[in-house]
């Protein structure tokens, strides 16, 4: 019994109609590749390569998750709070510029080292968030308007300061790295080293993994999507955020203080975008910012992440892997399939529409489930029907019976009275 109530459930929670979103995408690159004239099982087959078929594969999706994975908490944080964060993608520039800053000009040993550059990509991020908690909460700028704009000047300004003489490394398009002391990578310079050349021989699978740019960040990830967890679903500030997102009028008239919590709100979702970046310069090579031409899109991802995730913290962990799974596995398409690496951003698309569909999904299932009920209604009526006509036919059966025993025994008895009578 319990086992069926877990599954009727089921169909009704936020997980299937995810679920049935990442198929959907899957079906839809296959009906895209398939008239294209690629051989879909060929092509999706190279795509799950490209993402689990070596050690080093699946190292590589990780380190290209781990920055979705931030900037997805820091959308979520903010959606908890009835905030969409689009700001994301300028706030990780911000961060990582200002990491790239501090890494390079302070020189300090690694203990003082990576926490300056820590909070010098926070603070940026957060600062820059706080100018659309700011605008929102103190004089009611869509948040959404700002956030874009603040993408762009974020864009052009990471330009200007990566152009600078004093950061500009020659001959590049970037500038120059931190100083290696502010590396969240692990063992950079052993292995360089003839010893972990022959380790990677004797051990092939670890070697594999180890020859990645191997780093402390899926680990800060992970630990920053539990405590800002913790923070949202067990403490009163997280109470007084969620209340604000659910009703903002209500927990006005119960005394929380709406504009400060925006404001406090997107401080900690650009903190969050910030340490993204953050953790992109200290433990990816080249540590350092480059030229852009266009956004990265880690921001622009993190929304997606936050949006499949259905705004849960936890949730974005497995959204982040499945975005970095998809943008580091589709590059093997090309060069394995000769499929184009396009289809991949079709797919995402895909899902994040179906996605949004999710009460449509929760109609239809109520939809089979009254039909169901229907149907055993009226089964179930013409059931009782059948056996009350049975009931009441026997019913008449004997009442007949008694009346024509009556009939039958009445003369006698009527001589028998008169006999006695007379």
């Amino acid at each position: 019994m319990q086992r069926s109530e877990f599954f009727k459930n089921f169909w009704r929670k936020p997980i299937f109609a995810t679920i049935i979103a990442i198929l959907s995408g899957f079906i839809v690159a296959a009906i895209i590749l398939a008239s294209a004239g690629y051989n879909p099982w060929t092509s999706l087959g190279a795509l799950f390569y490209g993402m689990f078929g070596r050690p080093k594969y699946i190292s590589n999706v990780i380190i290209k998750s781990t920055p979705i994975i931030v900037t997805g908490l820091s959308v979520a944080f903010a959606y908890k709070m009835g905030l969409f964060n689009i700001g994301a993608e300028g706030q990780y520039i911000m961060g990582a510029l200002a990491a790239n800053v501090v890494g390079y000009l302070v020189d300090a040993p690694a203990i003082i080292e990576i926490p300056l550059i820590i909070l010098a990509g926070v603070a940026a991020g957060a600062l820059y968030g706080g100018i659309i908690g700011l605008l929102k909460g103190r004089y009611d700028i869509n948040e959404v308007i700002t956030g874009i704009m603040l993408n762009w000047i974020a864009l052009y300004f990471s330009n200007y300061i990566v152009n600078l003489e004093i950061f500009h490394k020659p001959n590049t398009a970037s500038m120059y790295a931190i100083n290696e002391s502010g590396y969240t990578s692990l063992f950079t310079q052993w292995k360089t080293t003839e010893a972990a050349a022959t380790f990677f021989q004797e051990h092939p699978f670890i070697g594999d993994i180890m020859r990645t740019d191997v780093n402390m960040g899926f680990i800060i990830a992970v630990a920053l999507t539990i405590f800002i967890s913790w923070v949202l679903f067990k403490t009163t500030k997280g109470y007084q955020l969620r209340a604000v997102g659910y009703a903002q009028e209500a927990a006005e008239f119960a005394g929380i203080d709406v504009k400060k919590n925006v404001i406090q709100t997107m401080l900690i979702a650009g903190g969050l975008a910030g340490m993204a970046g953050v953790l992109n310069i200290t433990g990816i090579f080249p540590h350092a910012v480059s030229q852009l031409s266009a956004f990265e899109s880690y921001g622009l991802n993190g929304l997606c992440v936050a949006f499949i995730a259905g705004g849960s913290p936890i949730g974005c962990i497995l959204a982040g892997l499945l975005f970095g799974g998809l943008l580091y596995g589709g590059q093997s398409l090309q060069y394995m399939a000769g499929a184009p690496s396009e289809i991949i951003n079709i797919m995402i698309g895909t899902i994040v529409f179906f996605v949004g569909l999710e009460g449509l999904v929760g109609m239809i299932v109520d939809r089979i489930e009254k039909r169901k009920a229907a149907k055993s209604k009226e089964s179930g009526s013409s059931d009782s029907g059948k056996s009350g006509s049975g009931t009441g036919g026997s019913d008449k059966k004997e009442t007949v019976t008694t009346e024509t025993k009556q009939e039958i025994q009445s003369p006698e008895l009527k001589t028998l009275e008169t006999g006695k009578s007379q």
